[in-house]
């Protein structure tokens, strides 16, 4: 039997940090938006990845990349998608290829 293994998404961003330094700020970013990403496309469907729910309002259907210039650079972002559309995340503002609109998300997580 396989043995699954956790992924905390925090931790790869805290390490990317510690063995970076502020070089690692970039990784560190992506990671935190794509995860808040995940969580928000979680919400929007009212099930976790694999969970099956009365209250289900759609499924997750992979994610698409959109890169974006940052401060740091230019980060490529992993959008989370839904079968039946309908859903973006707020942290990346549809259309804009700055990062306005990150900077508003964030503040406000």
């Amino acid at each position: 039997m396989a043995q699954r293994v956790e992924y905390n998404p925090m931790e790869a961003a805290y390490s990317a940090l510690i063995e970076h330094g502020l070089e690692g700020a970039d990784e560190a970013l992506r990671i935190i938006v794509n995860e808040a990403s995940k969580i928000e496309r979680a919400q929007f469907l009212h099930a976790r990845p694999h969970e099956r729910t009365p209250e289900r309002a759609d499924y997750a259907n992979g994610f698409k990349p959109k890169t974006m210039m940052t401060r740091v650079g230019e980060q490529t972002f992993d959008v989370p998608q839904v079968r039946g559309g309908g859903f973006y995340p707020s942290a990346l503002d549809k259309g804009t290829r700055t990062e306005r609109a990150l900077n508003v998300a964030l503040a406000e997580m």
